[in-house]
């Protein structure tokens, strides 16, 4: 097996006298593809940051082959300085890289390369840093929740585009679906330390569920060893002192060990304030209209909304999904068409950009509203400090400004005061931005048992899958299509996702376009090189295509990862080689092809 290219070894550090890090360990080998799980706050991007080299531990050791090239995708890149995009992106290429892929990935992100970083939305910014670092295709990539403010066509695309690369991966993110997609191994970091799954995403949970239950039963078990020594100090026989002095000392042992013991990071406790019941008839829709200028959001939709319904509502940044869902709560007047909302309607709304409070307000008075120590919950009072326990606030932060907080504190506090407020319909927008995989699983459960109504707005396809019993897709020019089921059961139906706008995501292809190695106009005939290559490449192109097969039927033994590691690791990253070969190969060729015919007339 290869040696790592990237190895960090008991990496500790310590921020404001807590340690974050205690003992850290990560290997990554070629071609590896690895995803880094853990609770928010639990230290994933400081690790991350760690590998890249942008920060330095407190102890541990950081190894880089010296050869290997690295790129780190941040949370918050900084553009300062880059009066354009396609500045910004080539700024990251060495001088034996391409500078027409920099071009090409901007063109595909939809974005021209004479964007001003400093005026780009969040999802905008996404891209341009997506495509500074995917530009020179390092050795290897570490990429810090690289779908933040992407819609569900750039995701996909950015899904195919990995795929494709020969780079070792490792990824943060909270979107299953893409880890799922993604991952062959799982590194996780709980408690400062790490534990390492040689398998992807898909089996991770299961795991960890399995690893905490028998650290549950050993801290039981220890509970019952004292138990049984502190009944033997009370009562045991005094005789032989030195034999009892040596078992007072394992005592106090065990107590410490079991004192100093940390278990796992406590969950949030999500219930919604249930109002009364509404009617059966929730929203009445009738050939609701709405335009912008001269462009269509809304083009003469109906529907009916049903107590107990969870209709979600997707589709590319830039199509309307929160105008459409302004116009069927009745906050927005439609440009024609009527609206009828049922009787004994009580909503609550997740506003999608959280910027419904000063960044000066305080984590208390964001709860309370200000002037008191209580939160009304389901008609109960409860104590703000209690209530912020349920949602992983420490009693210290009740003063914090909201400012301070960071992205996953910020959704927590978000959803607790929407979940505080009594409802019986409750709009989210976005309600999974910046939520670890925990907290969205508790969240999908209390969605599942609201007694009442949910429209959501969502770009992460596993959770549309778990809660959406309906999906209202964009089908461009105004027009909004219902189907049936979440998100996958759309695509079954529709035979394709969301599609991309043409100012908003990557554009839509149907083929891969490459740009010749010279125009037709500045050239009279091939080159010997290239009539070689044209020659040459169908026959590579076979082969590659027959070696993916053998590798594949390799892959296939179920069997092979338990018998034999380092073969199925081989063969694994053999696959991946002859894959990204294979596109290399077939764009270099049509390339070539569209040159000869334009020479040929």
């Amino acid at each position: 097996m290869a040696p790592p290219l990237l190895s960090l070894q008991g990496i500790t550090l310590t921020l404001g006298g807590k340690p974050l890090l205690e003992g850290a360990d990560l290997s990554v080998s070629p071609g590896e593809r690895l995803c880094l799980v853990g609770r928010n706050g639990s230290g994933k991007s400081t690790l991350l940051k760690i590998a890249a080299g942008q920060i330095e531990a407190d102890g541990g050791v950081r190894f880089l082959q010296p050869d290997a090239h690295l790129r780190y995708l941040p949370q918050e890149p900084d553009f300062s300085g880059f009066p354009t995009a396609l500045g910004y992106v080539e700024a990251g290429l060495g001088p034996n890289d391409d500078h027409y892929r920099a071009l090409r990935l901007l063109n595909d992100l939809g974005l021209s390369g004479e964007e001003d970083p400093k005026r780009l939305s969040g999802g905008e910014g996404r891209r341009i840093a997506l495509a500074r670092v995917l530009a020179p295709e390092p050795d290897i990539l570490l990429l810090d929740e690289p779908t933040n403010h992407l819609d569900l066509p750039a995701i996909e695309w950015l899904e195919g585009e990995l795929r494709g690369l020969r780079s070792a991966l490792v990824i943060i993110s909270h979107d299953r679906r893409f880890l799922q997609n993604l991952s062959r191994k799982t590194v996780w970091l709980d408690r400062g330390q790490t534990r390492q799954l040689d398998r992807g995403f898909a089996e991770f949970e299961a795991w960890r569920d399995l690893l905490l239950e028998e650290e549950e039963q050993q801290q039981h078990k220890l509970e019952r060893r004292i138990a049984m020594e502190e009944d033997w100090l009370r009562y045991g026989v005094t005789a032989r002192r030195k034999r009892n002095q040596k078992r007072l000392a394992r005592l106090h042992t065990l107590r410490k060990e079991h004192r100093e013991h940390q278990g796992p990071a406590g969950d949030v406790k999500l219930v919604a304030a249930e109002g009364k019941q509404s009617g059966t008839l929730v929203i009445e829709a009738k050939g609701l209209s709405k335009s912008f200028g001269e462009r269509a959001i809304v083009k003469d939709f109906s529907t009916r909304v049903l107590r107990g319904d969870r209709l979600a509502v997707v589709g590319a940044n830039g199509t309307g999904k929160t105008t459409l869902i302004s116009l069927l709560t009745g906050s927005l007047a439609p440009d024609s068409g009527s609206l009828r909302l049922g009787a004994n309607l009580e909503m609550a709304t997740l506003d999608q950009k959280r910027t419904s409070l000063s960044p000066q307000t305080t984590l208390k008075d964001a709860l309370t509203g200000g002037g008191s120590d209580y939160v009304e919950v389901n008609g109960e009072r409860k104590h703000v400090i209690g209530y912020m326990k349920d949602f992983l606030f420490g009693p210290e932060q009740a003063r914090t400004p909201i400012e301070r907080l960071s992205g996953g504190e910020r959704g927590r506090l978000m959803l607790a005061r929407a979940l505080s407020r009594t409802s019986n319909l409750l709009v989210l927008d976005e309600p999974t931005n910046d939520l670890d995989l925990e907290t969205l699983d508790l969240l999908q459960e209390m969605l599942s048992d609201y007694p009442g109504t949910l429209i959501l707005v969502s770009h992460d396809r596993d959770f549309l899958d778990r809660v959406a019993s309906s999906v209202l897709v964009s089908e461009g020019q105004g027009r909004w299509v219902e189907y049936a089921g979440g998100y996958s059961d759309m695509v079954r139906q529709r035979g394709a996702g969301v599609e991309a706008t043409s100012s908003s995501a990557p554009a839509e292809k149907k083929k891969r376009e490459v740009a010749p190695p010279a125009t037709a106009e500045a050239k009279k005939k091939l080159s010997f090189k290239e009539k070689h290559a044209l020659e040459t490449l169908p026959k590579r192109m076979e082969e590659l295509r027959q070696l993916q097969a053998r590798l594949q039927t390799v892959l296939a033994d179920h069997e092979l990862y338990n018998r034999d590691p380092a073969k199925f690791a081989a063969a694994s990253a053999a696959f991946a080689k002859a894959e990204a070969d294979l596109v290399q190969a077939e764009e270099e060729w049509l390339a070539l092809e569209i040159l000869r015919e334009e020479i040929e007339g």
